[in-house]
């Protein structure tokens, strides 16, 4: 089976994705980390760079190259990634891919966020009400695309291990 976490900045994609994979004994596989790698540069020069526009389609040629690699894995999606070219529809029509929506809540990514501004460039300039606004706008805007994931499960107030054992559950 194939794991995909996907979900809004600081849902903790990475971190539950590793923490399962571990306790799974599985591969885990940072979508960002694997699109750094192919590029041969961070994904904030490949935006500064290359453009957004090259960088969703090529974001879209390395999902579907992973998603038809052999064997079990959890990958973790960059936060728009599901809600750029067709990506949604590419999940959807693998039958070994289970995909979880880890959704938070405006002020769960806020109180994550606040310490880590510096290394998220799309916020990196935003005050705290400014970024309140713009969680909530992109929250809202992403749901539709989230909420198509084969499960949902709610992660404010969980720990990892709470997330995780939760997560085991579900894909049970």
């Amino acid at each position: 089976m194939k794991i995909v976490l996907l979900g809004y900045m600081a849902s903790g994609k990475s971190t539950i994705g590793r923490f399962l994979a571990e306790k799974m004994q599985i591969l885990f596989i940072d979508l960002d980390a694997y699109i750094e790698e192919k590029e041969n540069m961070s994904v904030s020069e490949v935006f500064s760079e290359k453009g957004e526009i090259y960088f969703r389609k090529q974001e879209h040629v390395y999902l579907k190259e992973l998603l038809n690699k052999e064997g079990d894995f959890v990958l973790s999606l960059g936060g728009g990634t599901p809600c750029y070219a067709g990506n949604m529809n590419v999940l959807q029509s693998f039958t070994n891919v289970k995909s979880v929506y880890l959704k938070t809540s405006i002020n769960t990514v806020l109180e994550r966020l606040k310490n880590e501004k510096g290394q998220r460039p799309l916020i990196a300039g935003l005050g705290k009400d400014e970024l309140a606004e713009f969680i909530a706008k992109h929250l809202f805007e992403r749901s539709y695309y989230y909420n198509q994931a084969t499960y949902t499960l709610t992660v404010d107030n969980k720990s990892v291990e709470e997330t995780t054992v939760a997560l085991q559950e579900l894909l049970a």
